[in-house]
């Protein structure tokens, strides 16, 4: 990459891995036919950032394989800055195979990610980028699951982001069975959330993370951790809103958009970050940024794949001017 190209205004990081769908619904015992595309909650979301015009850096390790030259090649194609993408000649890319899920069922989903090459991040993968000139930082509770030098690297990103002044996003993005215990799990995703300015957990996320029921109680406890909003997903009856990014504390919910046909569930988290963050990023009142992540969100279950519904900046204007303004 030429040394004169500005650095990334938005950091994300992360696994991409490379993701096999299966072309007929089934069993994937029974698949012998697959469709390749890209995998990777941190992923959708920086492409989808990078879609609406933002400049996104993206810093992860991918195998010196196959697969991770076609990693590469796909989001340097989405228009992600890569410099901090390294191709890791001792470890392999990892790999995720899914069912083709038939009536908006959530898709069973095999993941071939042990010993990856992302798994062998660390703080040192993070040694040149440039914090001062990062406007945000997207993160989530994925690699910190994945192994110790992935959680290092998380919190070592968390806290320079945090020292040069950036906004932080924090999605937890379960992964149970990554972790060696709930309590860690627990512990661990928390105190990251409360590192961040806008923390994004699903509702059942919030409850188990927190042990706490309603929307109002689980923003409530982040919000008391450190956090200045907390946005929860409540799926297809839309999305809660507690914090005071508008000046005063505040808490309301904005209605989810109904879609035709759900095809695959997957990715839908990670379209309504790509609405919120950007519409703060916008400048948008915290009830706009609820009503985009909803509309992004609902595109994202519309098609087969983790990214391919999430829009570009044309056909989100074009969306949100059909679209009633939020109450």
């Amino acid at each position: 990459m030429p040394a004169s190209t500005p650095s990334p205004e938005i950091l994300a990081f992360g696994e991409a891995m490379t993701l096999f769908v299966a072309e007929a619904s089934g069993d994937l015992a029974a698949a012998e036919r697959f469709q390749r595309r890209i995998a990777g909650a941190d992923t959708n979301v920086a492409i989808g950032l990078a879609r609406l015009g933002f400049c996104v850096g993206w810093l992860s390790r991918v195998g010196d394989d196959g697969f991770g030259r076609y990693l590469r090649v796909a989001l340097e194609a989405e228009g992600l800055d890569c410099r901090h993408l390294v191709s890791d000649p001792s470890a392999s890319t990892g790999l995720v195979f899914k069912e083709r899920a038939e009536g908006g069922a959530d898709p069973h989903v095999e993941y071939f990610r042990r010993g990856s090459a992302a798994s062998r991040l660390s703080p040192d993968d993070a040694a040149t980028v440039d914090f001062a000139a990062a406007r945000h930082l997207h993160a989530t509770g994925i690699p910190p699951a994945v192994s110790a030098s992935c959680r290092e690297l998380s919190w070592h990103m968390l806290d320079q982001a945090r020292r040069a002044g950036a906004s932080i996003s924090f999605d937890p993005n379960l992964r149970p069975g990554l972790w060696a215990s709930e309590a860690e799990m627990c512990d661990t995703l928390n105190a990251m959330a409360g590192c961040a300015d806008w923390v994004l957990p699903g509702l059942a996320e919030g409850r188990r993370l927190t042990g706490l029921e309603t929307p109002h109680d689980i923003a409530g406890f982040y919000l008391d951790h450190g956090a200045k909003a907390v946005i929860i997903k409540l799926g297809p009856e839309g999305s809660y809103y507690r914090g005071g990014l508008d000046g005063q504390p505040t808490s309301f919910t904005v209605p989810g958009i109904a879609v035709r046909e759900v095809v695959d569930t997957v990715g839908a988290g990670d379209g309504f970050a790509v609405g919120v963050v950007s519409a703060l990023l916008d400048g948008r009142s915290p009830r706009e940024a609820l009503h985009r992540g909803n509309l992004i969100g609902a595109l994202a279950v519309q098609v087969l794949g983790d990214m391919e519904g999430l829009p570009s900046r044309a056909r989100l204007d074009e969306l949100e001017a059909a679209l009633p303004a939020p109450d």
